[in-house]
């Protein structure tokens, strides 16, 4: 019975280690083929590890293509777009939860319903709108969609009702309104849930493709997809140039983990234990 015991959490790690070392392996050839020369690339057997290490790929992405630009433009997007998210979703998702009103629960189902709309059937028509106001190729039009977020509502809203109604009770006898209620009562107790769509908004509006590329069509407002994307179609051989790219493209997502991970664990914790 012991050696069962310790034998399966055993065969456990192990599986899962290789796992791990599978998952990897696409991340270290990335890393690898970012460091190798251009003639580096075509050679066979493949050099997994490079006997010269070259940082031709990192030097070319800067010198032939804005790309410092891009990454602003495209850390401008994530920041402006998460922080739209949060707040409009944060005071929908109270009201909803906390304020009772007539037909609270019907316009609520209705702000569920539109989430069974694939977002492809809606950008031509958004499309449309922001010709008519004059709004395509602006960082205005590629943000203003962000502003109705159902899924940030939804989210927000089930996590919210379950802070308990004395603590806002108590704040309405000491006369506190209800702005005073939602930024200091609603917002600290829902910190947790606020940084966990935080991290998926921010991930969501950085890796976006589609929509920037309908929107932008100025080579000075595109967004980091949209360079990585021009550059597979101007130098499609040059994977180290590519690969080089992409990692840049990954520090964000990487730091911005590292800063919030608490606070990501301890949201999909409750989530889990709710």
């Amino acid at each position: 019975m012991t050696r069962s015991r310790f034998v399966q959490p055993l065969l456990f790690y192990v599986f899962a280690s290789i796992l791990a070392v599978f998952a990897l392996i696409p991340f270290f050839w990335m890393v690898s083929t970012s460091l190798k020369s251009k003639g580096a690339l075509i050679s066979i057997p493949i050099e997994w590890i490079p006997e010269k290490i070259s940082f031709e790929g990192y030097s070319k992405i800067f010198t032939v293509f804005p790309f410092a630009k891009a990454i602003f433009n495209s850390l401008f997007i994530s920041v402006a777009s998460t922080g739209i998210v949060l707040v409009s979703a944060l005071m929908a998702a109270y009201v909803f939860a906390k304020i009772e009103f007539k037909g609270r629960e019907a316009v609520f189902a209705l702000f569920l319903a539109t989430m069974m709309v694939p977002g492809q059937v809606t950008m031509i028509p958004v499309f449309l709108v922001l010709k008519e106001f004059q709004l395509l190729n602006s960082f205005t039009g590629l943000l203003l969609p962000s502003v109705f977020n159902p899924f940030a509502i939804f989210m927000l809203r089930q996590f919210i009702k379950t802070i308990h109604n004395d603590f806002l009770d108590a704040a309405f006898i000491d006369g506190a309104s209800q702005p005073n209620i939602f930024l200091r009562i609603i917002v600290p107790l829902s910190m947790p849930i606020i940084a966990t769509l935080g991290i998926v908004t921010f991930m969501g509006a950085w890796n976006d493709y589609f929509w920037p590329l309908i929107v932008l069509s100025d080579r000075e407002l595109m967004t980091l997809p949209l360079a990585l994307s021009s550059l597979n179609g101007q130098y499609g051989s040059e994977y180290n140039t590519l690969m080089a790219g992409s990692l840049i493209s990954m520090l964000p997502i990487i730091v911005l983990y590292m800063f919030a991970q608490g606070f990501f664990k301890a949201g999909l914790q409750m989530g889990g234990i709710k």
